[in-house]
């Protein structure tokens, strides 16, 4: 359950958070929209000071029915943010939410120290030979379709089932080339319906059977603020209700917009005894 971060030795045997830093104009939580490098910059600040381990950057909206973006403009979002949070904050760790390989590459050269990959290879058949090259943490995400697509793909006959066999492939192909440090993610909610989400959340222990650590994404998502009849804004309680729970089946990883939060649901969680 350790990960070599640029030399850096995680270990994930107790749960970390990971903040969420969109660089977006258009995801799904408005409050996650980093549109200015001065913002960007005090929620980096806020994030690490609250206890966050890694900072995810995302320069590419993938909330349904977003805007599809050139190469060209998501490198233009992303390497202006990693190369100046690494100038102010050096010691932080960067993970780069990206399913292009050309995007990772550049990532990764301004100093980025793992990839956060949605389709696990799958949208561009270079991404795991990147990965590779650099040696870095892979997050490999289960996803049908791409973004634009994959809200109609939520069709199966066992949901965790499926996923496993679908990690268990992309974990092969992953190790083949060498790749030593992988997470897998479920991905809530991407081709998955509210109730496949609880579905898996309730089995989210049995993906321990991968022998890998586990990101849960589940913060601020329709799943919560969908069945509580409330708005992402107002989605906090819920998303530290079913964080307590995906710690509970065995998350390493909590992906989050709200760090301090989540930190405190890792240090409770751990006085308990499972």
């Amino acid at each position: 359950m350790t990960i070599n971060c640029k030399g850096t030795l995680i270990d994930l045997a107790t749960p970390k958070v990971m903040g969420i830093l969109n660089i977006t104009p258009d995801s799904f939580y408005s409050e996650s929209r980093n549109v200015s490098l001065l913002t960007l910059l005090k929620t980096a600040e806020e994030m690490l000071e609250q206890g966050a381990t890694f900072l995810d950057i995302g320069g590419y909206s993938t909330r349904p029915g977003a805007q599809d973006i050139s190469e060209a403009e998501e490198l233009d979002r992303i390497i202006p943010a990693i190369q100046a949070i690494l100038k102010n904050f050096p010691e932080s760790i960067i993970s780069i939410d990206t399913f292009r390989s050309t995007v990772a590459t550049e990532a990764l050269k301004a100093g980025a120290a793992m990839v956060n990959d949605i389709s696990a290879g799958n949208l561009d058949e270079n991404m795991l030979k990147v990965v590779a090259e650099f040696q870095v943490p892979y997050i490999m995400m289960h996803m049908r379709g791409n973004p634009k697509t994959m809200k109609n793909l939520k069709d199966y006959t066992d949901l965790t089932q499926e996923l496993l066999f679908y990690f268990s492939e992309k974990i092969s192909a992953a190790r083949a080339l060498g790749i030593n440090d992988i997470i897998v993610d479920p991905g809530f909610g991407f081709s998955k319906n509210i109730d496949q989400n609880f579905e898996l959340l309730s089995n989210l222990r049995k993906f321990k059977v991968l022998g890998l650590p586990i990101l849960a994404g589940l913060s601020r998502k329709s799943t919560i603020y969908k069945t509580l009849g409330c708005s992402p804004l107002e989605a906090l309680n819920g998303t530290t209700v079913l964080n307590t729970m995906a710690i509970a089946n065995g998350t390493n990883i909590l992906r989050v917009h709200d760090v301090k939060e989540a930190m405190e649901t890792v240090k409770l969680m751990s006085q308990l005894t499972f």
